[in-house]
């Protein structure tokens, strides 16, 4: 009975295992401007779902605010949520400053060193979206 349940449950699964590993995670541009506006918003939602398919990683919910980032995503743990969020940030950040010559003029780098990341273990996935789609209301 328990085996069967277990099975229920969406799992992933790479050449060596089967997982289900999702985040959230949380960052900021330097000194918390807010420039995610004026189509810099859209064009890193592109580049993060860019980055995500390539590595392989869903993401399953992303809310883009003046001044930070929120998603909800699942990555295998073999590469690790620290991987993916380095490459995220490394890469969004060096297409929009092209992209966007003014973030150059405004902030020496586009992000701040830090995020936050917690794992959401057994919560619904209904409430982590909500939670997520509701931060642009606060």
């Amino acid at each position: 009975m328990w085996y069967n349940n277990f099975m229920k449950r969406k799992f992933k699964s790479n050449n060596n295992i089967m997982y289900s590993c999702k985040y959230h995670v949380v960052w900021c541009p330097k000194y918390r401007r807010p420039v995610l506006k004026d189509g810099v918003d859209v064009r890193l939602k592109e580049i993060l779902f860019e980055v995500a398919r390539e590595k392989r990683a869903e993401i399953i919910e992303l809310e883009v605010m003046p001044d930070h980032v929120h998603l909800l995503v699942e990555v295998d743990p073999q590469f690790g949520i620290h991987r993916l969020v380095k490459l995220m940030k490394g890469r969004s950040s060096r297409i929009l400053r092209q992209e966007f010559p003014w973030l150059r003029s405004r902030l020496p780098t586009l992000w701040t060193n830090s995020y936050f990341v917690a794992t959401v273990g057994g919560a619904p996935r209904a409430t982590l979206r909500e939670y997520i789609e509701k931060q642009k209301y606060v």
